[in-house]
């Protein structure tokens, strides 16, 4: 049995029937998905091709946590939530819709993390293999997604300028994904996990490590001395007073030296006294 066979036909009705043997059961127990449609040969002769239809099972996981969350969600009030399956990879995504629906996303998509993760047990519970659900709100994972790339890319960029680490909020394991995606795009920046279970966080930082940035946490930076005054040469100390009054006690400060006499040889004028 072929899992999920997709076979070409004359017609959409044979390729149907083709695949559904490749896959092993009757047409009326499975579902088909056209992916080409048939086309004639041009006067019998040019072009044409055939009808190509991939056959399906819905699953039997998918649908049993489609059941189960049907509870769920009644139980809450909200009994008329209508569930579409649709089929992915080793998985299903299920996009719940409805009115009034929108307070199951929760704080940052918590409420609906918390669903999807009962759901996945409950669908993993029926198959022995690994079947990945996922939920969705009003295309909440998207905008979600978009979100966090738009983080990643911002908080990389300013580490490769700022030369320091920055750490996000925790997050799961499906959106630290998407961060250390984004952070790819930015040349220069790294990223990467730390913490344990629901305080594991991504960090992003510059590729070659913190850079160090020397800070002076003095008042008024370089240009003071170590008691704050205004040091011009910068050779520590304080400033000399402005109107150079002298404020030594007076027992010591010692009497005015006398007038002293200049003799500027640089000026025509000679000796000049200054009294």
């Amino acid at each position: 049995m072929v899992k999920d066979p997709i076979a070409p036909g004359a017609t959409t009705e044979e390729a149907y029937e083709k695949a559904c043997a490749m896959l092993g059961v009757d047409p009326a127990d499975a579902e088909f998905e056209v992916l080409e449609t048939e086309e004639k040969k041009r006067f019998g002769l040019f072009g044409g091709r055939p009808a190509k239809v991939r056959a399906f099972i819905r699953s039997t996981p998918a649908d049993a946590a489609a059941e189960y969350l049907r509870n769920v969600l009644s139980g809450m009030g909200l009994g008329d939530v209508n569930i579409e399956i649709r089929e992915e990879e080793a998985g299903a995504e299920l996009v719940l819709t409805g009115e009034n629906i929108g307070f199951i996303i929760g704080h940052r998509g918590e409420t609906l993390d918390s669903l999807q993760y009962l759901a996945s047990l409950v669908a993993n519970h029926v198959d022995e293999s690994y079947y990945r659900i996922t939920l969705d709100v009003g295309n909440y994972r998207e905008k979600r997604k978009e979100t966090l790339e738009n983080l990643g890319r911002k908080m990389a960029a300013r580490a490769v300028k700022t030369g320091r680490n920055a750490s996000l909020e925790p997050m799961n394991p499906y959106e630290r994904r998407i961060i250390h995606t984004a952070v790819q795009e930015v040349e220069g920046a790294k990223s990467w996990s730390e913490g344990e279970d629901l305080a594991r966080h991504v960090v992003i930082g510059p590729e070659g490590g913190e850079r160090y940035v020397k800070r002076d946490n003095r008042r008024g930076g370089n240009n003071r001395g170590r008691n704050g005054g205004y040091n011009r040469d910068n050779r520590g100390g304080r400033a000399p007073r402005r109107d150079n009054r002298d404020s030594r006690p007076a027992q010591n400060r010692t009497a005015p030296a006398a007038p002293r006499v200049l003799d500027d040889v640089s000026t025509p004028y000679g000796k000049i006294s200054k009294n």
